[in-house]
């Protein structure tokens, strides 16, 4: 059993015990469709768990292993099953209508009964909290991308850079789908860069399958590594949190943080990659290193606000 179905068990084993007290271990372990001996495991994890201080009398409380009866003597927060507040629920409505609209996303049909389920149970539908998501991703490359990702296929895509005013004819093959702050990204083998590449799918104006390919996962023995860019030209750049994302998206290396700022070297994809992401940042992340950067973002910025009266 997946210990996300174990963890969903024992948040409700506890609540059903205070509703039933007294039952014995065989009832109850027929009740949860598990064997005695897996319920026993369940009821000594249960008894180590409880809140913040952890101490004897902040732990939950369950007897159980005197006569087979099992009695719960403190159940610290779980007397009662688990509910979201209306702010969680919309939130989780929120990310759960994205995922849906994303290719790649396996149980396409689960995720939209859910969805359909929390928008009833939180009375948005019709109201003015109704969820309404759109990623930006148009259907057509969505569903071609999806079924590149479920056949193990090439796509011929045509890509809108985002730092040139061009547009590109590529053939890739697809790795793994990634969303970082609501936008969604393709992370693919690129045979004109003859890397890993990274394309945002709002991006991507027109697909269609290719051969179909043997792809490794990033990861993986005997795959591609994920680098998109050449390590050998580094930024080093001071960031604010708000803009911590990229360390992970891009691969920085984090030098030193002083709990507010955080100096990091960010290898780049070229000298007009670099302009464009620390413009796009606004304010949120200052070049350090190399000067040509400095000159460049500075000269970016002087003449973007040329444009203004």
């Amino acid at each position: 059993m997946s210990a996300g179905a174990r963890l969903a068990r024992l948040l409700a084993l506890v609540p059903w015990l205070v509703a039933h007290p007294e039952v014995t271990m065989v009832e109850c372990a027929e009740h949860f469709g598990i064997t005695p001996d897996e319920l026993e495991r369940d009821l000594w994890l249960l008894v180590v768990c409880g809140v913040p201080g952890y101490g004897p009398d902040q732990l939950v409380d369950i007897q159980f292993w005197d006569d087979g009866v099992i009695k719960v003597l403190d159940p610290q927060t779980l007397a009662k099953p688990m509910r979201l507040t209306h702010e969680e629920a919309l939130t989780l409505l929120v990310a759960l209508r994205m995922l849906a609209q994303l290719p790649g996303v396996e149980r396409r049909d689960a995720v939209l009964s859910a969805a359909a389920k929390l928008e009833r149970a939180t009375g948005a539908v019709g109201s003015a909290d109704q969820v309404v998501v759109a990623v930006g991703v148009d259907e057509a490359v969505a569903a071609t991308v999806d079924e590149a990702l479920a056949q193990g296929r090439e796509l011929r895509i045509r890509y809108a850079a985002a730092t040139r005013d061009e547009v590109s004819e590529r053939t890739v093959a697809p790795l793994r789908l990634l969303v970082v702050d609501g936008v969604a990204y393709l992370e693919a083998d690129c045979r004109l860069a003859g890397a890993v590449r990274t394309f945002r799918l709002d991006r991507v104006l027109a697909a269609e399958l290719g051969e179909v390919v043997v792809a490794t996962s990033p990861g993986e023995e005997g795959a591609p590594a994920p680098d998109m860019t050449d390590r050998s030209v580094l930024a080093t750049l001071a960031l604010a949190p708000a803009a911590r994302w990229i360390i992970d998206v891009h691969g920085a290396t984090v030098r030193r943080s002083d709990g507010h700022a955080v100096l990091v070297d960010l290898p780049m994809k070229s000298l007009d990659w670099g302009v464009h992401l620390v413009l796009s940042l606004a304010g949120d992340a200052t070049v350090v290193e190399p000067p040509e950067l400095v000159q460049a973002v500075a000269d970016a910025a002087e003449a973007a606000l040329a444009s203004y009266s």
